[in-house]
């Protein structure tokens, strides 16, 4: 009998050959295999008929095969499988489906999932690229018939194609829990359970993969039956367990205690530009008080656009800097550390205090980079503000008190950590700040190590910012606008998706990268179809294929080139066109860092009108006198980047607008983005709706976030049971000892389980 920490290679079923696929999989284990739970379930108890269907519903149907053809067209050639019951008949199609050629026979019993259409031809409804199963006969073993037909049956993901479908999947972990009753291990204690109305492991596990009879499909779907949820709760525990265990260590740490006397309120006071908002003074309250332990601080500074975090980050500094510490500033891109150089200098210049400010990035020459390192070694620097470079091996800070990182989801989360390690000193603290507004769900898992403060009010004179969104058509009317913007005095961005034309790889369009292109068919093609761009729908011309899918063809086939205007075609278009006469400027990610700087600064000083640019200046650009933002594609961008964009403008006193223009084909989705931008400024609302359309993987970039890869978990859907867990892995891990749940053996389990298993998947927890 295997064990759950056996390789899984020892498996009935398995064997080496197949454990080292799944191990390309993240499956090394037993547990790991138990752990791959179904996607979705099909109701084999009682099958859907032909003449329950209704067009436009997702349905699972079985039914006989009557025939199967496989159809040459001009562009690709097209599978036609027809499935009967009684008279009733229904067409499945799938393109490029030459390799289905030969697998179907009349009389075979075949379950099939997918959307249902109403059909033209003989048939009464037909399903475009579904997902089937052909089900076992009478010939095959009464095991593999009884996990097929006549029950909820679970469907998982391929782990590596026909040969280990659901089919396989379905039998060899039968198998594995069958030949492990009595005999699963349970990690949580049973009081915790019983409290929760949780049913215990082994019980879950049999249920998640093999409901009972009866079992609501509404909640097998949802993932919310008790099985599920016991599964879901027990990986956010570990989690939060984790995190809180982390957190309990950095307590434990020796960190700076800062002093804030009269002379740091006094060296504050003078270079404050305004009288501070309400949520600056409480965060900046909540920042010194962490300031103050003897303990290092570890907290997250999130605020919408324009909130004022830098503000509140550069007196965390001067708290550190007046108590005789270095202070550290990291930002993602160069253009944002000069910028904040620029504005640092610019506060502290007022400071009777002689503070000496140094930048570095990447691109100073050598001799610069050598010169600055030096000073920074020798404690000749109170403030450093730059890029990467910051953590380079070569820069060594003589007294490090506090490091701010800025746009820290950019970074990765263990990078931080890497500017902190000096021996023989304590540790600096540590201030986190982002500008994209975080759903709290997420907060708790992606900062899960970090106290949190919120600025949620903008400071005076920010002005709300009048959004319109125009069709492309109206471009006249946008550029006769801008044109009357700058006679009034004031500057506009023009912002396109890409840099040049259509042999450009869209290097600064993050939204584009991860989701297929607006317009585009959303049949899901299979995985051995070769493409010519990942998520690009079939070409289809007019003959066989134009009858069977008249639609398709519309939409099927966009324009060969991409279609999308770039910053350096339409910055000459504008400059010998519509805007002729005006001052223009281009900046985009492919010029060096000194041409970027050159342009920003001439920008800031008002010596350009009209600034074409890339997302480039989705973070780092402050000019008050900037009062319309146009933005071309506006359909092609994400949600957090639109909302970004337009908070480079409203930052002065005058009424400020951001132009979304659009293309041809604005998909269901961007109809969405863009409602929601013309709706509210509210980023935190905003947020919310991209985490919802996106997904909490691609909300960030699950890998350079850092955000942990859940097996069962999913941020979006669970997040009470996120909440409940945070509460009882603080409760557990906090408890005295004559209060503590469960029994010792108990609570040393959960220990274990986390130091062994949740080491190795997330590195949350320090070894031994």
């Amino acid at each position: 009998m295997p064990g759950l920490d056996d390789e899984v290679k020892w498996v009935r079923g398995v064997g080496p050959r197949v454990a080292e696929l799944l191990a390309a999989k993240g499956i090394r284990t037993a547990e790991d295999l138990l752990y791959h739970l179904p996607f979705r379930y099909e109701d084999r108890q009682n099958p859907r008929s032909l003449d329950e269907l209704k067009p436009g519903e997702t349905a699972s149907v079985i039914a006989e095969v009557r025939g199967a053809a496989l159809l040459r067209t001009r562009r690709m050639p097209l599978f036609e499988l027809t499935l009967g019951q009684g008279r009733l008949a229904m067409k499945c199609l799938w393109f490029h489906g030459s390799y289905l050629d030969g697998k179907f026979h009349a009389g075979q019993t075949v379950a099939v999932f997918g959307r249902v259409e109403p059909s033209r031809s003989s048939s009464n409804f037909k399903m475009i690229q579904p997902q089937f199963e052909i089900l076992p006969d009478a010939s095959e073993d009464a095991e593999t018939r009884m996990l097929e037909v006549g029950r909820i049956t679970p469907v998982y993901e391929s782990l590596g194609g026909s040969r280990l479908a659901s089919r396989w999947q379905r039998r060899v972990i039968f198998r594995l829990l069958e030949s492990m009753r009595g005999a699963i291990p349970e990690c949580l204690p049973r009081a915790l359970l019983d409290r929760l109305e949780l049913p215990d492991r082994e019980t879950s596990l049999h249920q998640v993969h093999f409901p009972p009879e009866g079992t609501p499909m509404a909640r097998l779907q949802e993932w919310a039956t008790a099985a599920h949820r016991r599964l879901i709760f027990e990986e956010l525990f570990f989690l939060e367990l984790g995190l809180e265990l982390k957190r309990r260590r950095m307590r434990e740490r020796v960190g700076i205690s800062f002093a804030t006397s009269d002379k740091v309120r006094e060296a504050i006071r003078e270079v404050l530009p305004f009288h501070p908002t309400g949520a600056q003074k409480r965060t900046l309250g909540e920042i010194v008080q962490d300031m103050k332990q003897p303990t290092p601080m570890r907290r997250l500074l999130q605020g919408d656009v324009g909130s004022g975090k830098t503000i509140v980050a550069l007196q965390a500094m001067l708290v550190a800097m007046e108590n005789g510490y270095q202070a550290a500033l990291m930002a993602p891109t160069e253009i944002l550390a000069t910028q904040h150089f620029l504005a640092a200098r610019k506060l502290l210049e007022k400071s009777s205090r002689n503070y000496r400010i140094v930048l570095l990035t990447g691109s100073l020459d050598d001799d610069r980079k050598r010169t600055n390192r030096g000073l920074i070694h020798r404690g000749e620097v109170h403030l450093v503000i730059g890029t990467h470079a910051l953590i380079e091996e070569k820069v060594e800070f003589d007294k490090l008190g506090l490091v701010v990182v800025d746009e820290q989801h950019r970074f990765g989360v263990l990078q931080r950590f890497r500017l902190m390690k000096k021996p023989n000193q304590a540790e600096p603290d540590v201030l986190v700040m982002t500008a994209t507004p975080i759903p709290r769900t997420l907060a708790l898992s992606l900062y899960g190590d970090l106290d949190v403060s919120v600025l949620d009010e903008l400071p005076p004179g920010r002005t709300p910012i009048v959004t319109r969104r125009v069709a492309g058509e109206r471009e006249d009317e946008v550029w006769d606008f801008v044109r009357k913007q700058v006679a009034l005095g004031r500057q506009a961005y023009i912002v396109y998706p890409v840099i040049e034309g259509s042999k450009d790889d869209q290097p600064e369009l993050d939204f584009a990268a991860d989701h297929p292109p607006d317009g585009q068919s959303s049949l899901e093609l299979p995985s051995r179809v070769s493409k010519s761009r990942p998520g690009a729908p079939p070409s289809v011309r007019k003959g066989k294929s134009a009858e069977l899918f008249p639609k398709l063809v519309k939409e099927a086939n966009p324009q060969a080139k991409s279609g999308l205007k770039s910053a350096m075609e339409m910055h000459e278009k504008l400059r010998a066109g519509p805007l002729a006469g005006l001052r223009m400027g281009l900046l985009h990610g492919r010029l060096d860092a000194d041409e970027k700087e050159v342009t920003m600064r001439r920008f800031q000083r008002g010596e350009i009108d009209v600034l074409v640019a890339t997302t480039v200046i989705e973070v780092g650009v402050d000019v008050p006198n900037a009062t319309v933002m146009v933005i071309e594609h506006a359909e092609r961008f994400g949600l957090a980047q639109l909302h970004q964009l337009r908070g480079r403008v409203g930052r002065g006193g005058a009424k400020s607008y951001c132009i979304l223009m659009t293309g041809e084909r604005v998909s269901e989705q961007a109809e969405m983005r863009l409602s929601a931008m013309v709706r509210t400024q509210d980023g935190f609302e905003l947020a919310e709706l991209d985490l919802e359309m996106r997904g909490p993987g691609e909300f960030f970039g699950t890998r350079q976030a850092g955000l942990p890869g859940f097996r069962v978990a999913n941020l979006l859907r669970d997040r009470q049971l996120l909440e409940r867990a945070k509460q009882e892995a603080a409760r557990f891990a906090n408890a005295p000892a004559d209060q503590a749940e469960g029994t010792k053996a108990e609570r040393d389990r959960v220990w274990t389980r986390l130091k062994a298993g949740w080491q190795r998947r997330y590195g949350l927890v320090e070894a031994g």
